[in-house]
Parts: structure tokens; sequence; C-alpha cells
């Protein structure tokens, strides 16, 4: 058996099937009064990731939310957030190397479509043009595989 083979023999296999949102929302509670506040506005983003078995014939969704925090002061100028999932076909991987690919790969391609999603809110909301930066979904990964670890030995 070759190393790129499987624990069952067969290549493993790691393939988009699809790409869609499974949710969206846009406020902006303080329009219009907002376009004539003076000064930058915060920016505050956060992520999520899950990923599940969808069916024993190797299927995997992955949802990725990215929401988006714009505040001036202590008032809201806008709240995006989207969920952007993916469908996977994932066969003759290990256990271990599973959760590695629903934690970094996976999001890491759906990262570019929620990226669009939020960047066509803003600007549809009346907005400057927003674009996220790059993530490194690996270090994300590895930072929270500490946590958990470090959380565990609390214990």
């Amino acid at each position: 058996m070759s190393e790129e083979q499987g624990a069952s023999g067969e290549q493993p296999v790691f393939a988009l099937e699809r790409v869609y949102v499974k949710d969206v929302s846009f406020e902006s509670p303080n329009v219009p009064d907002v376009f004539t506040w003076q000064g930058q506005p915060q920016v505050n983003v956060e992520l999520g990731t899950q990923g599940r078995v969808v069916s024993d014939q190797g299927h995997v969704e992955s949802v990725l939310t990215v929401t988006v925090r714009s505040t001036h002061e202590d008032r809201t100028v806008f709240i995006a957030e989207v969920q952007q999932a993916g469908l996977f076909r994932v066969s003759g991987v290990p256990d271990e190397q599973l959760e590695q690919l629903m934690g970094i790969n996976c999001p890491t391609i759906l990262f570019p479509y929620a990226r669009e999603a939020i960047s066509n809110m803003v600007t549809h909301g009346g907005f400057q043009q927003l674009l996220l930066d790059p993530v490194n979904f690996q270090a994300l990964y590895e930072q929270s595989r500490q946590q958990q670890a470090g959380e565990a030995g609390e214990h």
C-alpha cells in the first residue's frame, strides 16, 4: 500500500461538489443618519466554522460564518453576516485528517465566496466597499486545538 492510500487501501478523495449560502443578513438600523456621522467607524470581524458528516457516502458539509460589525462610538453602523457553506465529497481519509480538512481546507475554499458576499452586502447597503483580509485557517485551527488541549488539561 502506498503512503497516499487511505487505511482501506483506496486513494484519498477530497472534492468540492457544491457551494451555497445557508443564511445571509444585513442590518443598518441607523440609516440614513449614519451617513452624516463624522469620523471612522470601527470594524470587527468574527469567524466561525462548523462541519458535519451529511451521509455515509462520504459527503460532509462545512459552514463558514463571517460576521462583520461596524460601529461608531456606541452606535451600530451595520451588521453583515453570511453563512457560506459547501458540500464536499471525502473518502479514504482517516478521521483525524477529516477533522483537519474540515477545519482548514474547507473554510479556506469557502472564504472567497463569503468575502464577496460581505463586500456586496456592504456596498449595496450604501457603504464604501469592504474587502476582508485573507485568513490563515491553519493558524486558527492550530490555535483552537491548543486552546482545547489547555482546557482539557485544566479539568
